[in-house]
């Protein structure tokens, strides 16, 4: 059975075609032989205790437990009731009564724990090296570090011992252990996924992050466990959508040339652009943002008040317990020490002063790409310069969380030296969705196998956007399409990309007289009319109100047939708003009409 996949589709499947749990279960902890790395894990279930935990799921049940017999590890600074939580310190160990809210999720969907994984110590760190525990060998390569502080999940991720595995991510522990395993990691919205029986490391940004081998099984792992928590006061309602399929263009946001980062690493470099390529391939049009703003918000993090919260996290056990700490945890932590209350308050107002500066940027934009790290380290390299190279690892990771965005980690291609190149995918909170579902189409277009597995990634399952209670579908025909200047008016009533159509052959499109920027109308005419290409988003249905009450005259809403035969509400034009207007359908719609026309 050692031939069984482990992504969840694949996994599911063979349950279907009557592998045990058992067999399951056989084949994880011959995996774990097989790796031979005591890293990994800190803590492993008993090979009964996790029989009987399978036992008690019942018969096969995806519908009712989508997360059915599917293994998963923990990151070590969560809690699962049963197993004791180290964060990486053995004198630091407690015994939790009951499991983490997001722990307790996942097992209530049919998920089992297989163990607990080795970290940065608590949680402090990019590189993975930190820790009293053996490293984690990389899956890659075995002479690079494993990515920190979610080491051990990411490793256990890349090897298949499980379908996925919980990590946190305050600083880019979710994206960089991710980035340099070739997996995807997922670093949702601050708050949708509750941190209650999380060992803290910066409690106003942590995150519970997961890590899997597709983006399909990361956002589902994500779907279940999200939910506001009363237990944790960071807790946030954040509305979790199915993983539809992305708009056909999207507006991405990439650092400016002369602001990338790469450490003198060419081939990292190489595979950034190469990847930015799959993007425009995708459809996607890439804006250079200048990047000295984010890289100065990223540089507050180990600065004043999030240094401080770190401390203030473990003060208690750090003042009696300061020799037990790893050397480099322990430094860093400890010069909190010499921080004021004024420092604290410094950097809550320059944080607050670049959101402000930000905040335009950000929205100019459906979304970011940036490389998930700017470039690969060895072990000795680390362990000889800790601090400088664990810095450089979160170049592209440590302001995310400060400036409140949502991200997603995911494998591209290989850099020509055979390692892993990785972006990350960003965005506004409560777009996980969004980035998912450019993540989805961006792993597809690689072709790479999965971790260091060598499976093949599994046929992609249809998506797009169903039914769904209190939406209203708007069929859009021109600036407010996907990429075009009024689209972000959509994204801010709450709208969701639902799909690309075209209309039944009975309307025509015209380009609008006396207008200060270029706006078409749309008009049924019968008979005489052609298909024209529109999209249909789905808002919100107590923004629908607002947003039609906005749309000015000669506009209006009524109902567009579709070539399906369906109807939707959408953007038509008044017969008085077509006096002087130039009939434009024969490019068939305003996308092509705006790229093919030419300047006058």
């Amino acid at each position: 059975m050692s031939d069984i996949h482990f992504d969840i589709a694949s996994l599911h499947a063979a349950y279907r075609d009557g592998v045990s749990v058992g067999d399951v279960i056989a084949t994880i902890y011959a995996r774990i032989e097989t790796a031979d790395d005591p890293g990994i894990f800190i803590h492993l279930a008993a090979r009964a205790d996790l029989l009987a935990a399978a036992e008690a799921l019942g018969p096969f049940d995806p519908l009712g437990k989508p997360l059915w017999g599917i293994p998963f590890a923990v990151k070590d600074n969560i809690d699962v009731a049963g197993m004791p939580t180290t964060a990486a310190c053995a004198e630091y160990t407690y015994w939790p009564d009951s499991d983490a809210t997001v722990v307790a999720r996942l097992r209530a969907a049919g998920a089992l724990v297989v163990g607990k994984t080795n970290l940065d110590q608590f949680a402090t760190g990019l590189v993975g090296v930190r820790t009293p525990w053996p490293i984690p060998r990389n899956a890659i390569d075995a002479e690079l570090v494993p990515g920190g502080s979610s080491s051990g999940s990411a490793v256990a991720t890349a090897r298949g011992i499980v379908s996925f595995a919980l990590g946190t991510d305050t600083a880019g522990s979710g994206r960089i252990p991710a980035g340099l395993n070739n997996i995807v990691g997922l670093k949702p919205t601050v708050g949708a996924l509750s941190t209650a029986g999380v060992v803290p490391a910066c409690r106003t940004l942590d995150c519970v992050s997961v890590f899997a081998l597709t983006v399909d099984d990361a956002y589902l792992v994500f779907s279940v466990a999200a939910a506001r928590d009363a237990a944790d006061a960071y807790s946030r309602d954040i509305a979790v959508q199915p993983l539809a399929a992305r708009p056909p263009v999207l507006n991405v946001g990439i650092p400016a040339k002369a602001d990338l980062k790469f450490f003198g690493d060419a081939a990292m470099q190489d595979g950034f652009e190469a990847s930015l390529a799959m993007l425009s391939r995708l459809g996607c049009r890439l804006v250079e943002i200048p990047f000295g703003d984010f890289y100065a918000t990223a540089n507050l993090l180990y600065e004043g008040a999030w240094v401080a919260e770190r401390y203030a996290a473990i003060r208690d056990f750090m003042d009696a317990n300061e020799a037990a700490m790893h050397p480099v945890t322990r430094k860093i932590i400890g010069g909190a020490r010499k921080l004021s209350a004024a420092d604290a308050f410094r950097g809550l107002y320059a944080l607050q002063a670049y959101k402000a500066k930000l905040a335009p940027v950000i929205a100019s934009v459906d979304l970011f790409c940036v490389p998930t790290a700017p470039t690969h380290y060895t072990i000795a390299g680390v362990l000889a310069d800790p601090v400088e190279t664990n810095s450089r690892l979160g170049t592209y990771t440590n302001f995310v969380n400060l400036l409140d965005m949502c991200g997603i980690a995911v494998p591209t291609c290989t850099r020509d030296d055979g390692l892993p190149m990785s972006v990350t995918l960003l965005a506004t909170a409560g777009l996980d969705g969004l980035v998912a579902s450019v993540a989805r189409d961006l792993h597809a277009a690689s072709g790479l196998t999965l971790g260091a597995t060598g499976w093949r990634q599994p046929c992609a399952q249809p998506v797009g956007a169903s039914a769904e209670d209190g939406t209203i579908e708007l069929v859009v025909v021109g600036a407010h399409l996907s990429g075009m200047p009024l689209n972000g008016q959509l994204r801010e009533a709450g709208a969701r990309f639902c799909r690309a159509m075209r209309t039944a052959s009975s309307y025509k499109l015209y380009e609008l007289a006396g207008q200060a920027t270029p706006k078409p109308g749309l008009v049924r005419v019968g008979n005489d009319g052609t298909a024209i290409e529109v999209e249909v988003w789905r808002l919100p249905a107590d923004a629908f109100g607002h947003f039609v009450a906005a749309i000015p005259p000669p506009l209006g809403i009524g109902s567009i047939e579709l070539d399906d035969g369906s109807t939707a509400k959408g953007f038509l034009v008044e017969s008085v708003g077509l006096l002087g207007a130039s009939d434009i359908s024969s490019f068939g719609g305003w996308r092509r009409f705006l790229s093919d026309r030419v300047p006058v």
